[in-house]
């Protein structure tokens, strides 16, 4: 089981982006770095892009999101207003759930 999901709400806790919350909309997990996430409005670069008539791309200068690494971001707690560690429990039934480390609560629930 992963501590992050794509959907989680997350605040970035280092870089030029530091304080600022979105979403996880895509988790790379396949890299070298270890974990990365595309996360909704942080780390918006300018990528040059060269127009493609055939896909109907037109061509300039576009801002998309990159990747960030996981030991940059928090999974965001609403219940405390602040970014929270993420641990793991085993209900009575043998299920698998991650939890807020601070207040021991089950997230998404």
């Amino acid at each position: 089981m992963n501590k992050f999901k794509s959907g989680d709400e997350v605040i970035v806790i280092a870089g030029k982006d530091k304080g600022n919350r979105g979403k996880i909309t895509k988790v790379i997990s396949d890299s070298k770095r270890g974990p990365l996430f595309v996360v909704s409005g942080v780390n918006m670069v300018k990528k040059h892009q060269k127009p493609n008539p055939n896909l109907g791309v037109q061509g300039g200068i576009v801002e998309k999101e990159a990747p960030i690494a996981a030991s940059n971001v928090a999974i965001f707690n609403p219940e405390t207003n602040k970014g929270d560690r993420v641990g793991f429990q085993v209900k009575d039934d043998g299920s698998k759930v991650r939890i807020f480390k601070s207040t021991k609560k089950e997230i998404g629930a």
